[in-house]
């Protein structure tokens, strides 16, 4: 059978040796301190009891209050405060809180009994309690997500390290201070600032993503892309007592996202948008100028007239920097609105958005020319092109664009026939 140690502590002799007798005949082995605290605490130190029974007013350099903290803290073992009658109101307001933590004496067996069975008990379930705390922190600590718990209120509880780094702030720093506070959101699509998520799902009851342009400024101003969610914790009965917000750093995934969809979209050498793009564009238009009949725009289809020579003569390389030089002209060449694409090769399409008439589509294409025939200088060499440019209008009303390429391409060519470094209107 299991037998429970009990080291009394009580520098009354007589007093010390009645409460041995009877802890002995409750089944307890008990052995006797009854000089003073510090003998009490090697004693602890040593033999490593279950329970510390202890005069309160302890006679020598530590009363009985002091040494029970000391055991408690570090050692961990459960104490329970012998007290006379005399010295309970004095002392129950201010060391004597908790229920069974101290017994009045004198007491009958009973009374004792009961009383160190329940601080046992107590003093185990706390240990489990500790416990299972311990195991869920070292869980939460060991994800590689950012966790911050916020009480019911919205303050924080609890944040693991990854949320540390992530934020900038440190546990202690952030202990009960408001979700907010520590975790400045904004949502970069509408440009506003994201309340306490905390309280919001706690009022709402419900998991809640993150927007999907989450940003997370840190405590010194670094701004950072962050997914996941915030859920409310429930306990055992179904209220709810607080949040968690799990998060994690994907400004990488961002980046590379950003970039795969730069690659879909835009030219890898001239950096303009490519086909797919202007196609997409293009389409875009048409269906707005079929919401406004005094909508026009136009399409500028151009190929640059001896490139190939270029190539053959000075080679691929010096070929590629003169496209890219050629991609900025073109540029310079438009407004802020319109788009010029790589179509591929050495060919370039232009979207002129919201003219007045053909005659703006005219005067870009000789602008665009005379751009051309200014030389540039690569690696010593003075290299110039022009360009035969097609060009086509919204007049027909066009339902596809590639009926409306397909013409720009074929005046194009008309202006190719015609002697190039020309442009061509398709009627």
């Amino acid at each position: 059978m299991f037998v429970r140690k009990i080291l009394v502590v009580e520098d009354e002799k007589i007093l010390a040796s009645n409460i041995r007798k009877s802890l002995e005949k409750l089944g307890y082995s008990v052995s006797v301190i009854t000089k003073s605290g510090e003998e009490a605490i090697k004693k602890v130190a040593g033999t490593h009891p279950h329970l510390v029974l202890i005069d309160v007013c302890l006679a020598g350099e530590i009363d009985g209050v002091n040494v029970a903290d000391t055991l408690q803290n570090h050692f961990h073992v459960p104490v329970v405060f012998l007290i006379d009658g005399s010295e309970y109101k004095t002392l129950q307001k201010n060391q004597l809180r908790e229920s069974f933590s101290y017994i009045v004496n004198p007491f009958v067996e009973s009374d004792l009994h009961f009383t160190i069975e329940m601080a046992l008990y107590k003093h185990q379930s706390k240990k489990i309690l500790y416990e299972e705390k311990q195991r869920l922190a070292a869980i939460i600590n060991s994800m590689g997500c950012a966790v911050i718990v916020t009480y019911a209120n919205g303050c924080i509880q609890m944040m693991n390290p990854i949320a540390e780094i992530i934020t900038g702030w440190k546990q202690s720093e952030a202990f009960e201070k408001d979700l907010v506070e520590v975790v400045s959101l904004v949502d970069k699509d509408v440009g506003e600032k994201i309340e306490n998520l905390a309280t919001y799902v706690i009022e709402a009851g419900e998991v809640l993503n993150l927007p999907e342009n989450c940003i997370l400024i840190t405590k010194d101003g670094k701004e950072i892309s962050i997914g996941d969610n915030v859920a409310p914790i429930r306990d055992q009965n179904g209220n709810i007592t607080g949040a968690v917000l799990v998060f994690q750093d994907i400004t990488k995934r961002k980046q590379t996202e950003a970039q795969l969809m730069r690659n879909a979209f835009y030219d890898g050498l001239t950096e303009l948008p490519n086909r797919v793009l202007f196609l997409d564009r293009l389409r875009q238009t048409i269906e707005r100028s079929k919401r406004r009949s005094d909508y026009y725009f136009a399409v500028l289809f151009l190929d640059l007239d001896g490139f190939k020579e270029i190539n053959d003569r000075f080679g691929h390389g010096i070929g590629d920097d003169f496209l890219v030089a050629i991609a900025r002209r073109l540029e310079s060449c438009l407004r802020g609105g319109d788009t010029v694409a790589r179509f591929g090769g050495d060919e370039f399409t232009v979207l002129l958005e919201d003219i007045k008439d053909i005659t703006d589509a005219t005067n870009v294409a000789k602008r665009i020319q005379d751009s051309l025939r200014l030389p540039v200088n690569l690696n010593g060499y003075q290299l110039s092109t022009t360009a035969s440019i097609g060009i086509t209008w919204n007049f027909s009303n066009y339902e596809e664009p590639a009926t409306l390429l397909r013409d720009a391409d074929i005046a194009m060519y008309r202006a190719k026939r015609q002697g190039k470094a020309t442009y061509a209107i398709f009627s």
